[in-house]
């Protein structure tokens, strides 16, 4: 308290003569329009480069919301642009075609958005968790995608969540094949890398090489044909040595994993009773 006061005494005149320069300021900007004018201009100029700095924050913090958008539409892109290649491969063979082409080519699909609220990477089971359930139209074996690719098969549902059995565990076990010709096989999870899966028993006279891609097949109710999964990374001799083993890169980051879209075809029931039937008898 002491070296405060001896402070204060030792530079009373500066205290004193800022006090004098504020009152100062303050008559000549209060009683003189044009000095009075000018600093409002100017306090104006740096409230709004405060106000375009705070815009350009919130902008930033607001990235989430945009990305969330460029999600949906990615995977909206990623059916259409399947959809108009079965079109056009149609319309080569068939007249008809152009009549089917005009029809709108998601209009066969519930597309349900959805947050990821918890997710592992590191196990051999993984799960994924997500803020939307039956509450929303999500049953179980519904297919979920990201903004890249392929995600997994909604597995249990509550009220307003659901859980996801992903690619990166080692009941998921989802059909696909080259994009390039259609042979296939079934996307499995042994460990290791999020980055990775594999694909065992691909044919050994099939046309591959690394770098081609590796789409969902449609062989299933779950995903329609040609969705984005990853591209061949290595390719491997099976264990029998009778067969290929592709390890392949996927195109989704789990690790960073935000966003989804579940996606279930609007007419898959009547499937599913049908191919019941078979198993039935």
């Amino acid at each position: 308290m002491k070296n405060l006061l001896n402070f204060l005494i030792k530079y009373n005149y500066w205290f004193l003569f800022i006090l004098l320069e504020g009152i100062s300021f303050t008559l000549l900007f209060h009683f003189n329009s044009y000095q009075g004018s000018a600093f409002f201009t100017s306090a104006n100029y740096f409230t709004g480069n405060v106000y375009q700095v705070q815009n350009e924050l919130t902008g930033y913090f607001h990235l989430r919301t945009v990305n969330k958008e460029l999600v949906e539409q990615n995977t909206e892109l990623s059916l259409q642009l399947q959809t108009y290649r079965d079109k056009l491969m149609d319309l080569t063979q068939d007249s008809t075609g152009l009549v089917r082409m005009k029809q709108d080519v998601l209009m066969d699909y519930d597309i349900i958005g959805a947050n990821v609220i918890n997710n592992s990477i590191t196990f051999n089971d993984n799960y994924i968790t997500i803020n939307k359930g039956e509450a929303d139209g999500i049953k179980s074996e519904m297919g979920v995608v990201g903004g890249t690719g392929v995600v997994g098969i909604v597995y249990i549902t509550s009220k307003h969540f659901s859980i996801i059995i992903p690619i990166l565990n080692s009941k998921s076990n989802i059909s696909c094949k080259l994009k390039n010709n259609e042979y296939f096989g079934a996307m499995i999870w042994e460990g290791g890398s999020s980055q990775f899966g594999f694909i065992n028993d691909m044919p050994r006279h099939a046309e591959l090489s690394v770098g081609d891609t590796i789409v969902t097949s449609g062989h299933s109710a779950v995903f329609p044909k040609g969705l984005p999964i990853g591209t061949v990374h290595n390719i491997n001799n099976s264990q029998d040595g009778l067969s290929f083993k592709l390890k392949v890169k996927l195109f989704t980051d789990f690790a960073k994993l935000h966003d989804v879209r579940v996606i279930s075809r609007k007419d898959v029931s009547e499937q599913i009773e049908l191919e019941n039937q078979i198993e039935q008898k």
